[in-house]
């Protein structure tokens, strides 16, 4: 067998390692004179879903909002390599970030359908067709006020409107808190979709299973603080001390 040649001596084995998306470090934040996070840091590569898991009160949801711009905060967060730490909520949701806080956000008062059409339509987008075609259930609701609608139905819409500005990062905080099973599967499926299209996702949820179907990598929060990151690989083995993490 003859010999390789220069260029097969010299061609590398590995690519460069891909960059984050988003690249949280040390965060502080504070909420008038309480320390909430004390020096957070991790990161989100491009269609990777990581969760944060701990008690209420650990700081997950401060993490979430610090992200957002929602609150301000000390430390840095990066987006595709842009400093997004001092920028408003709207312009970080331009950049491709959108927020599903645990209260849904949706505008009560205004019909499924203008919940849907309200927040503009971005290149990629979910238009009301593709909208409808993910959770049915909303087409037959489509004229009913979001007050009228069930927990699951509003957790679907506020999924909906925020996927109008075909977001590259999509924040959760509890999706699946209070629904029925059968509610819960279709949102993890359509996360699931999501994932395979390429968006990454930050999930905070208290629900284990939910997460470990859906999670790549896990990080645990205790006192503002993450203590511990946990690989899809090793949640069956650590679930016992996952859920204690998880407990009251």
């Amino acid at each position: 067998m003859s010999a390789p040649g220069p260029a097969a001596v010299l061609a590398p084995t590995n690519g460069p390692a891909p960059a984050p998306l988003l690249c949280v470090r040390d965060l502080n934040a504070y909420y008038g004179q309480s320390h909430v996070l004390h020096g957070v840091s991790f990161d989100v590569m491009p269609g990777e879903v990581v969760s944060l898991i701990g008690r209420n009160g650990a700081g997950k949801s401060t993490t979430l909002k610090s992200v957002m711009g929602v609150i301000r905060s000390q430390g840095s967060v990066t987006l595709g390599g842009e400093n997004i730490t001092r920028l408003s909520s709207n312009a970080v949701a331009r950049r491709g970030v959108a927020w599903v806080p645990e209260d849904r956000a949706i505008l009560g008062n205004l019909s499924v359908r203008e919940n849907l059409e309200l927040p503009p339509l971005r290149p990629g987008g979910w238009d009301l067709e593709r909208a409808y075609a993910a959770f049915p259930v909303l087409r037959d609701r489509a004229h009913h006020p979001g007050t009228k609608l069930s927990g699951g139905e509003q957790q679907m819409l506020a999924m909906l409107r925020v996927l109008r500005g075909a977001p590259r990062l999509l924040l959760l905080d509890e999706p699946s808190e209070g629904l029925a099973p059968v509610i819960v599967q279709a949102i993890g499926e359509m996360l699931a979709s999501l994932k395979a299209q390429g968006m990454a996702i930050l999930l905070v949820e208290q629900n284990l299973s939910f997460a470990a179907r859906l999670a790549d990598r896990h990080y645990v929060m205790v006192n503002g603080q993450l203590v511990d990151e946990v690989p899809r690989a090793e949640v069956r083995a650590r679930r016992h001390e996952l859920l204690h993490h998880l407990s009251v």
